[in-house]
């Protein structure tokens, strides 16, 4: 099969002849479409109104979900667990390795992220976690998840001032899972120690957070200053100001940021009440998720392909470098093989066509390949 189009990440026009990995790219004559990798999410709690955290979610609202989600450019993403009881947990990562393996689409599921419950117990930090389910950090619990999950925990979400954090970190890392800081109230000597310890990321950065911070040292700081940290942000422009991203984008550098969703059960969909988990949630008719009868943020209503148009239009990058931090940085940060390189040979052939409007800065979707499979077309 072939396709065509102006290269995002490199701007130059180009011919892909790929079956399911790329296996050719030339330059070529093309219209006024772009080509870019798929997009990689590595936090969708739930999209098109499925919770990703029910334990009864039924696999074709699961499936449906994420042909949703190759309507956005996604091709690859991490359906994500949050804090709550053991059962539930265990349930739904039970639930999405069966979706997994039983769906055609289960293959756009490139493993599972588990934020918490390990995360401070502390309003703030904890974000819309329930505070009944948060824990301490245990190697027990994770082996029973990860068995739960039938091995695809690729990511956890944790606080790393607990006292048993860089030893639970350690186990993790040792087993080739990726150590993510998040919801925490860490201090820096803690960070650092996690750090050491094999952490490598820091999830939705800016977020999950006191409302008021020491001027230095905070846990901001902290995590912004050190460059083994890969920070994932979420630019809907409600959960990050655009003072906030363009500081921190210089702080972390491009290589070191990427985009994320948060993405709950509501996006995609029209405001009202929906599930995360043990919880209600509201979708408001300005896109703001919040737990139901409160304003704390619960997740977001963003979708991957608005993000991008959001990172050029709040922090002034480039289609090229907002594309590269949606693509080639998750699958790098995440280990996703063959999604590395970009569009290049070898690499697997998940790619979306896109028509971009410069002046707009918005971007809308033509057509997404999974592994060379046509899975939506405008």
């Amino acid at each position: 099969m072939k396709c065509s189009g102006i290269d995002a990440l490199a701007g130059r026009p180009v011919e892909v002849g790929f079956q399911a990995r790329i296996e050719s790219v030339v330059s070529a004559e093309v219209g006024e479409r772009y080509l870019a990798p798929g997009w990689i999410d590595l936090q969708v709690n739930g999209f098109a109104g499925v919770d990703y955290n029910s334990p009864i979610a039924p696999l074709e609202e699961i499936a449906r979900s994420i042909r949703v989600l190759f309507s956005t450019g996604v091709t690859r993403f991490y359906p994500t667990v949050v804090t709550g009881s053991p059962e539930d947990m265990q349930g739904a990562l039970r639930n999405l390795a069966a979706a997994k393996e039983c769906v055609a689409e289960g293959e756009a599921m490139a493993g599972f992220h588990v934020e918490g419950p390990h995360i401070s117990p502390e309003d703030g930090p904890r974000g819309a976690h329930p505070r009944r389910w948060v824990r301490r950090p245990d190697a027990h619990e994770f082996h029973r998840m990860q068995d739960a999950a039938r091995g695809q925990i690729r990511l956890v979400t944790l606080a790393p001032e607990w006292p048993e954090a860089p030893r639970y970190i350690e186990t993790l890392a040792a087993e080739g899972v990726t150590v993510a800081i998040g919801h925490t109230a860490a201090s820096a000597a803690q960070i650092a120690e996690a750090v050491r310890a094999g952490a490598t990321m820091s999830t939705h950065l800016g977020n999950g957070a006191s409302a008021v911070l020491p001027r230095h040292p905070n846990y901001l700081w902290e995590q912004l200053a050190d460059d083994r940290l890969t920070a994932g942000f979420i630019v809907d422009g409600i959960h990050l100001p655009a003072s906030f991203l363009k500081l921190a984008l210089r702080a972390k550098g491009l290589d070191g940021s990427m985009l994320v969703t948060d993405a709950v059960a509501p996006a995609g969909c029209a405001p009202g009440r929906y599930k995360l988990g043990e919880q209600d949630v509201e979708l408001t008719p300005d896109q703001r998720v919040v737990l139901a009868g409160q304003s704390r943020l619960a997740g977001s209503a963003l979708c991957m392909h608005h993000g991008i148009g959001n990172l050029m239009r709040l922090a002034g990058l480039s289609l090229a470098d907002a594309v590269r931090m949606a693509t080639i940085n998750p699958a790098r940060a995440a280990g996703i093989p063959a999604r590395q390189t970009g569009l290049a040979p070898g690499d697997a052939a998940d790619l979306v066509e896109f028509t971009y409007d410069a002046a707009a800065q918005r971007i809308e979707i033509a057509k997404t390949y999974l592994s060379g499979r046509l899975v939506y077309s405008a």
